[in-house]
């Protein structure tokens, strides 16, 4: 980004795809909709829904199906639902709890003790979700429900991810509430006030008819129009020149593209850890010490008459103490119309993280085997699918282990004083959609006033 004549400011992009979007991609093939990471977004928060309105996409989102707005977890055999008013790890609804199969009655009797658990010292400021949510809600509440759930989301490592920086709102209402059962009951006598809110209608995730590389894809044209420009190309090295201007040096850069009066990295932290290493090495020793983990997402099309499950939910999640290969299976096509022809239904089937990183190794063929195998025991599918697509993101969700919100702020201390310089991304505030959005306008709009006056 620099100052150009008239005091417009010329904003170049240098990635090294012309498909935009990063990990977000869809892939249409015979009446399949297959998303090759994330499938949708999470509608409370409001950066994601507002760039699809700013876009004009808005007739493209749709909620989960009113009879999927639920999850499952793998519990002696079969799938049960989260308890009633559970929410990650937050018992909302004690009737909820005493009523629910996945935990023994002392289990259930733990969980509601939950409220006369004392607080921990303020001088403490952060703590695995592990110990967190055991010393909580007990080992066995843990085990069965806090920990698959969390896996689903984080593909983590319990012992090492931090409180602070994944779960801070129910870091805070143990804080704030002195319990998180008096924290999870004080936001539902709230709700009522929050209806309003433009995300509320679509339930708690939205996502686009015809898939989430929409909207980048929109999104870059959109910029396209409004002069950006696009460089296929990547950088290795940034570093001041002798009038203060950034010299980006790499590959496929043109003259414009090579200097800068203001730059955003927007690149995984190891990436932007080599990057920035000629400015500043400490702050690419911090940026390479947020660690990162593989996944793999194994989609699985089948006929409809031959999966025995009702699939009547979001998807259902597989505790670790199960001792099965998968971490969780989304019934896509419940979750979301349009997802597969008629008569047939979509499966993504999720492995590896940081627990099992040994699943990265194996071959597509043999992900498939696993994947298809373990539908066959936990949903009673039967015979071989319709379609099967394996996508690997090797290294690609980053870890925000202990004590990861005090490395953010050195990171961001050491930002600021290279003047013009942004991070944005997903290592850094939160790994969903929205919080990406934050952090890139969060970022931009930094360059922006580094380079005008």
């Amino acid at each position: 980004m620099r100052q150009g004549g008239g005091g417009v400011v010329q904003v170049t992009i240098v990635a090294p795809s012309d498909r935009p979007g990063g990990v977000l991609g869809t892939i249409h093939r015979d009446g399949w909709l297959i998303e090759r990471s994330a499938d949708c977004f999470l509608a409370s928060r409001p950066e994601a829904i507002a760039m699809v309105e700013r876009l004009g996409l808005e007739r493209e989102l749709i909620g989960v199906e009113p009879d999927a707005r639920r999850a499952l977890i793998w519990h002696a055999g079969r799938a049960v639902p989260v308890p009633a008013g559970f929410r990650l790890m937050a018992p909302g609804r004690t009737i909820g709890i005493l009523t629910s199969p996945l935990l023994s009655l002392g289990g259930r009797l733990r969980v509601l003790r939950e409220r006369f658990v004392p607080a921990r010292g303020e001088s403490e400021s952060d703590e695995s979700l592990e110990h967190f949510a055991v010393r909580r809600l007990g080992r066995e509440a843990f085990d069965r429900l806090v920990q698959p759930l969390a896996a689903g989301i984080w593909t983590a490592d319990p012992q090492r991810l931090s409180m602070a920086a994944a779960c801070p709102e129910f870091f805070a209402m143990e804080r704030d509430a002195g319990s998180l059962t008096a924290g999870e009951r004080a936001r539902l006598t709230q709700q009522p006030a929050s209806a309003a809110a433009s995300g509320a209608r679509y339930g708690q995730f939205a996502t686009l008819a015809s898939g989430m590389e929409q909207l980048p894809r929109v999104w870059a044209q959109e910029l396209a129009r409004c002069g950006v420009r696009f460089v296929k190309g990547t950088v290795r090295s940034l570093c001041r020149d002798e009038q203060g201007a950034w010299q980006l040096e790499g590959a496929g850069l043109d003259d414009e593209a090579s200097r800068a009066n203001a730059v955003v990295v927007a690149t995984p932290a190891s990436v932007a850890s080599g990057i920035l290493r000629a400015t500043d090495s400490t702050l690419a020793n911090d940026l390479s010490s947020i660690d990162y983990a593989g996944s793999c997402v194994v989609s699985l099309g089948f006929p409809r008459d031959r999966v025995a499950h009702r699939l009547d939910a979001a998807g259902m999640v597989v505790p670790r103490i199960a001792s099965r290969r998968i971490l969780a299976v989304s019934f896509s096509s419940s979750k979301f119309r349009g997802r597969a022809p008629d008569g047939g239904v979509l499966l993504r089937v999720f492995l590896g993280g940081a627990l099992d990183p040994e699943v990265m190794e194996l071959s597509d063929a043999a992900m498939v085997e696993c994947a298809v195998s373990e539908v066959e025991q936990l949903l009673g599918t039967r015979g071989e699918p319709r379609i099967t697509h394996v996508e690997r993101w090797s290294h690609a969700m980053p870890q925000y282990h202990v004590g990861h919100v005090e490395r953010v702020a050195w990171i961001e201390a050491a930002v600021s004083r290279h003047a013009g310089l942004g991070l944005a991304g997903a290592a850094y505030t939160g790994v969903g959609i929205p919080q990406v959005i934050a952090s890139g306008q969060g970022a931009a709009l930094k360059a922006v006033r580094a380079v005008t006056p």
